[in-house]
């Protein structure tokens, strides 16, 4: 009984053990499927030719070009401002007055004084002259004559000084009105109605900023200074933006370029000028400044982020027509945050890869991701 319960079992077994044995023959025989290659998603961009300017970054600060602490020539009482801090002011116009009547009664004291040294003058004059007629006719002597003649070349001497003293008179009484010397900004009050002014401090009683023209004074690195002097008779453009992150951008011109670099700091000086029509500039202020030397015009340029440097220098991702990359080895001419201008190595309307360029491998395939998400094989 236990034999033929065996052979039954083998019986069953041999068409399972077939089957197994060519199931395996079957997998055995077949060959392995070759790895996918990776596929790398990333961002592209096209080269393009177009005009790119020849700039020099710098911080600069903003200053007046004119600049006036406004004081007294005459010391007196102030009796009266004629202007608000913070107003705009044009030359001429009175800021101050002191108290006029001790100048108005100099100024009288002295014309009456040359008023009647005028007249005494004139009298020596005409004695003076009738003692000519007299001497020579012998009717006077040499010393009579002499003193006649010194007599009135004296009191015409006294006129001169009367003269010169009735005009300081007249200036100091003009001097208790203080004027603004330029056009400007007026500042902060520094006196108050009141207050008493010595002659000639160096105490400002107020400082005027002219605002329009208003002027940019930066530096840049010694190693710029020959192009600036290559294009500075090309009428070069001074670009600045607050510091503040205002997008808002100013434009004037190349006012100044220093004689000499620094040489404690290897920079060199220079002046923009800028009409400042609308008050966007206010002295003191720290600008962001862009010189525009030129503009290149048919510059090759790839976004920044495109351009990578390693160990062989810098290069770009190439985008093949296949979805595969090809590194290719750039020279930059020059570049900021956002544009790389390229001297050698890319076409214009050739596909660099801007974003991914980590995760490229030999033989990768890349996914071109476009905005909204979407992926393009």
């Amino acid at each position: 009984m236990p034999v033929r319960n065996s052979m039954r079992l083998l019986a069953h077994g041999v068409p399972v053990l077939a089957a197994l044995v060519s199931f395996a023959a079957l997998f055995g025989c077949s060959k392995p499927a070759p790895p996918r290659s990776p596929r790398v998603p990333v961002t592209v961009a096209r080269a393009e030719k177009r005009p790119m300017p020849i700039s020099v970054p710098a911080t600069g600060m903003v200053e007046a070009i004119q600049t006036a602490d406004v004081g007294s020539q005459v010391g007196g009482v102030i009796t009266k401002i004629d202007f608000h801090e913070g107003q705009e002011v044009r030359a001429g116009q009175p800021l101050f007055e002191l108290d006029a009547r001790p100048f108005r009664a100099a100024l009288g004291q002295a014309n009456g004084q040359l008023a009647r040294d005028r007249a005494q003058a004139y009298a020596a004059r005409l004695a003076a002259d009738r003692a000519a007629t007299l001497f020579q006719g012998n009717l006077i002597s040499q010393q009579d004559w002499d003193t006649a003649r010194a007599t009135a070349d004296g009191l015409t001497a006294t006129v001169q000084s009367d003269s010169a003293a009735a005009n300081t008179a007249k200036l100091n009484l003009e001097y208790a009105t203080i004027r603004s010397p330029i056009n400007g900004s007026a500042g902060a009050y520094k006196v108050h109605v009141g207050d008493y002014m010595k002659a000639a401090t160096s105490d400002p009683l107020v400082t005027v900023n002219q605002l329009r023209p208003i002027n940019v004074r930066f530096t840049v690195s010694e190693s710029d200074r020959p192009a600036v002097e290559h294009y500075r008779h090309g009428d070069p453009r001074v670009i600045v933006k607050p510091s503040n992150g205002d997008s808002v951008s100013v434009t004037g011109r190349l006012a100044f370029v220093d004689n000499a670099v620094d040489p404690t700091s290897g920079t060199l000086t220079l002046k923009g000028e800028f009409p400042n029509t609308d008050g966007k500039l206010w002295p003191g202020e720290f600008v962001e400044v862009s010189l525009v030397l030129t503009v290149q015009k048919d510059a090759i340029v790839v976004p920044a982020p495109a351009v990578t440097t390693g160990q062989q220098g810098t290069f770009v991702y190439v985008l093949n027509p296949d979805s595969t990359a090809t590194i290719r080895p750039v020279v930059v001419a020059r570049s900021d945050d956002a544009i790389a201008v390229i001297a050698k190595g890319v076409q214009p309307g050739e596909t660099v890869v801007t974003d991914g360029q980590s995760r490229i491998l030999p033989g990768s395939h890349l996914v071109v991701r476009v905005p909204g998400g979407h992926r393009k094989p």
